[in-house]
């Protein structure tokens, strides 16, 4: 490298300790990308994972946006010499990638690329990924300027703390899932003994109003009353437990667009207008995403069942690395310096615990008869 081995090592170095701060294997994908770049100051990554049927099961690049990464498209089942790299054992390094008779050209919108790198990610015999970068940053008077051999040395040695790091990452998520699986267990018979409980309180409830509807009117009036407190009980019991339960949309779309399919169908099933706007937000760490969407559905069926609203607004932005969430409805409000009654009955204080276990904070702010703003920000990664 042009600056010398010190400089490559302390690059190195930081390229390694970006990769260790995460666990979910989505971000560790990204870091990987968005490191190599900088490592070998490319202008374009990425990172493919293969599929169970020669294809890549997922897709990561840096140096293309989010507009132009649209308008490229899906990529291909069998994607020529990237979908080669999966089946190598070998580092590619061509001089210019549309020379080679594997190229098979790209689409329309795709950015023009010479100079190519590339490798497998493996952890022994198995391909974890290929990672592939293109258009090395630096003078090229007639193509004589492109990656070196220096510079796949440098690549090899990333590429197997890489494969570490991507290792762990799938075994956290493994041994997250088991943990998971367990919780949903325990809520599932948590779930079936106390709305089974209700349920049989309600059914003898009733009985009792239909024997007294002809000799004591009065009383079953009283009774029927019972049922419907039951009855909410048992959908408060059905509330909770769902909302414990990690929606897959969250894992397979990220929080934007989860947010936006959910508060789509809450405007839908309400009288009150539900709407959603994000501005500049990118991923999130996952333990992240996932608070703020809990507390995004808490906030959101606060002001749906509780406060009244005509209008309920969700803003999410990006604030530096991280993002801002407001829920801002123009209901009843509270008095928040009645915070433990409050706090208890609209589930504020796990709606704080939720932001200060991934790092953030909550803000809530409110008035009766001013509506009511829940304010929660996180760090990002």
């Amino acid at each position: 490298m042009t600056d010398g081995p010190r400089s490559g090592l302390l690059a190195v170095s930081s390229a390694l300790l970006a990769m260790s701060r995460h666990l979910e294997v989505r971000d560790v994908l990204k870091t990987i990308v968005v490191s190599a770049r900088e490592l070998l100051n490319a202008e374009y990554a990425a990172l493919g994972v293969p599929d169970d049927h020669g294809g890549f099961a997922q897709f990561v690049v840096d140096g293309v946006s989010e507009e132009q990464w649209k308008a490229i498209g899906p990529l291909p089942r069998q994607h020529g010499i990237l979908a080669s790299m999966l089946h190598g054992a070998h580092a590619e390094r061509l001089a210019d990638v549309r020379d080679d008779p594997r190229f098979e050209g790209w689409p329309t919108a795709h950015p023009e690329m010479s100079d190519f790198l590339g490798l497998p990610i493996r952890d022994g015999d198995e391909v974890l990924g290929a990672l592939f970068l293109a258009n090395k940053k630096c003078p090229k008077p007639q193509g004589s300027c492109g990656f070196t051999e220096e510079d796949e040395q440098l690549l090899g040695i990333f590429a197997q703390h890489a494969a570490l790091a991507l290792t762990n990452a799938r075994l956290y998520e493994r041994s997250r899932e088991l943990t998971i699986a367990e919780e949903r267990s325990r809520l599932a018979h948590e779930l079936h003994d106390a709305v089974s409980q209700k349920l049989f309180s309600l059914r003898l409830t009733a009985q009792a109003a239909a024997a007294l509807v002809d000799r004591d009117p009065g009383r079953a009036k009283g009774e029927l009353q019972q049922v419907a407190a039951l009855a909410a009980e048992a959908a408060d019991e059905l509330r909770a437990a769902v909302v414990e339960l990690r929606p897959a949309a969250l894992d397979e779309d990220g929080l934007v667009a989860t947010l936006r399919t959910q508060i789509q169908v809450l405007d839908r099933a309400h009288s009150a207008h539900v709407t959603f706007d994000c501005a500049g937000v990118r991923a999130l760490p996952a333990a992240q995403e996932e608070a703020m969407l809990r507390v995004a559905q808490e906030a959101l069926h606060n002001a749906l069942r509780h406060s009244g609203a005509a209008r309920v607004t969700v803003v999410l932005e990006k604030r530096g690395q991280g993002a801002e969430l407001s829920i801002t409805d123009d209901g009843s409000g509270f008095d928040t310096r009645a915070v433990r009654h409050a706090g208890r009955h609209l589930g504020l204080v796990s709606m704080k615990h939720r932001a200060s276990g991934v790092g953030g904070r909550l803000t809530v702010e409110s008035a009766p008869g001013k509506g009511t703003t829940i304010t929660m920000e996180v760090p990002g990664g």
